[in-house]
């Protein structure tokens, strides 16, 4: 999967710029602020539907303007050719993809795969639960093709049960919920779990690579009730008193977690920041390569402030993975990195400045 063709209009610096990678490894290069992580941002919002570093209202759209714009223009593993546009105004959107309007977000989403590691991508180690439910359900998006109308579903479910919930509403409404909340969440986890158990041999093996001290030895899934006690149906209507005085659904798949057991450190919270970014960055890979195996064909795979987040020895491995695998690769920095001098492979450079880009030889 390698994007062919870039446009943004009134994105954060970018009044309007184009850009038209290279298949390989492309160097996003500039000073700090001008505007080499929008670029990223861009291509993670037609992949996600929202940047990593927010929702489109929180500051994505340029000051003055009332939406911002992409086009992105990608070939498939296969050969396909396919195209993607976004209008996004921080609340309503309009999109399409493939000349035909795009009838959701997930439309759009579901067709470009984008992984992304930047710095912010130690919570998924260090923060709550949130965004590792959303890396699993990204993977399962992609390769299960029953999964979105599964979330969407048990989404649907719990939004009505909360809302019987703060109405004090009588138990046979809650009941019908219940059952709609066991048909979609029970096969929800067990696809959840399934991924997991997928993901973690390449983990074991990229971590191994990457922080070999580490020695990781589990991935842990916990499905948000006491699965190995009880099933769905019974922990919901236990939990039921408390729900009501809570206001909201306490048990079941949206309260899912995975943690990380590593055999040379003593807990999640023992590993210091340098080890939680190579962690999660082993993890990102390893999803990108599992992506690889179910779909015949990589992701594009982002990689903000590289040489800031990773020592020279670290980078050396991860591009030389990366290039070994055919995949496409875009990388910011203030200035390229220094592995880059030890591996002979074909690169672009663009120097960012003031929300343009200006090609270089590298």
């Amino acid at each position: 999967m390698h994007v062919t063709r870039l446009d943004i209009a009134h994105l954060r610096r970018f009044d309007s710029a184009h850009l038209a990678p290279g298949p390989g490894l492309n160097l996003l290069v500039g000073d700090n602020g001008a505007g080499k992580t929008s670029v990223l941002e861009a291509i993670h919002l037609m992949g996600y539907g929202r940047s990593f570093r927010g929702r489109v209202r929180d500051g994505l759209i340029r000051q003055g303007a009332d939406s911002l714009e992409v086009f992105i223009e990608w070939r498939e593993g296969g050969g396909r050719v396919r195209r993607a546009g976004l209008r996004h105004g921080g609340q309503d959107w309009q999109g399409r993809l493939d000349g035909e309007p795009a009838a959701q977000l997930g439309d759009l989403c579901a067709a470009l795969a984008v992984v992304t590691f930047e710095p912010g991508s130690h919570v998924l180690l260090s923060g709550g639960s949130e965004p590792r439910r959303r890396l699993l359900d990204w993977g399962l998006f992609h390769v299960e093709p029953d999964f979105l109308r599964l979330w969407r579903r048990y989404a649907r479910a719990l939004k009505q049960r909360n809302a019987l919930l703060k109405n004090g509403s009588h138990d046979r409404q809650l009941d019908a919920w219940d059952q709609e909340l066991v048909d979609a969440g029970e096969p929800l986890t067990r696809h959840r779990r399934e991924y997991l158990d997928r993901l973690a041999p390449r983990l074991r093996a990229d971590s191994a690579e990457l922080l070999p001290a580490a020695g990781l030895a589990a991935l842990d899934f916990l499905p948000g009730w006491r699965q190995e006690e009880l099933p769905l149906a019974d922990a919901l209507l236990l939990a039921r008193e408390r729900d009501r005085l809570s206001g909201y659904t306490t048990v079941g798949p949206h309260r899912a977690d995975w943690r990380i057991v590593h055999a040379g450190i003593p807990g999640r919270d023992a590993l210091s920041r340098g080890q939680a970014k190579l962690t999660a960055l082993s993890l990102l890979l390893a999803q990108a390569s599992l992506h690889a195996e179910l779909r015949l064909d990589w992701p594009v795979i982002l990689l903000d402030d590289l040489a800031s987040e990773l020592d020279r020895s670290h980078q050396r491995r991860v591009l030389t993975r990366l290039l070994e695998s055919g995949a496409q690769v875009f990388i910011t920095g203030t200035e390229v990195p220094s592995a880059l001098g030890t591996i002979d492979a074909p690169a672009r450079l663009f120097h960012v400045e003031q929300g343009a880009f200006l090609a270089e030889a590298l």
